[in-house]
Formats: C-alpha cells, structure tokens, sequence
C-alpha cells in the first residue's frame, strides 16, 4: 500500500488499529473470565481487514 494515502481512508484505518486491542483486564474479571478474547482482533499478516 503507498505510504500516501487519502484523508478518509487513513481515518478508516486509524479507527480498526484502535479496535484491535486486547479485552481489558477489568472486563475478564467483571465477566469472570468468560469474556477472554475479542472478536474483532486480527493479526496484520494472517488475515487482512473484512472492507
């Protein structure tokens, strides 16, 4: 992908690099641990985002 990208699609990239963070350690204890992964995590070589 070229390092120059339009406005917009930066914002959209910015917002998933921003979802793709671990499940907080408050919420597995709230949950008591049965909330321990986050649907919406991806790895940047394994799978590419769903747009």
């Amino acid at each position: 992908m070229a390092s120059n990208k339009p406005g917009p699609k930066k914002a959209r990239l910015l917002k998933v690099v921003k979802q793709n963070r671990r499940v907080p350690v408050w919420v597995m204890l709230k949950t008591n641990r049965k909330t321990t992964t986050h649907p919406r995590r991806h790895h940047w070589r394994r799978s590419k985002l769903q747009r």
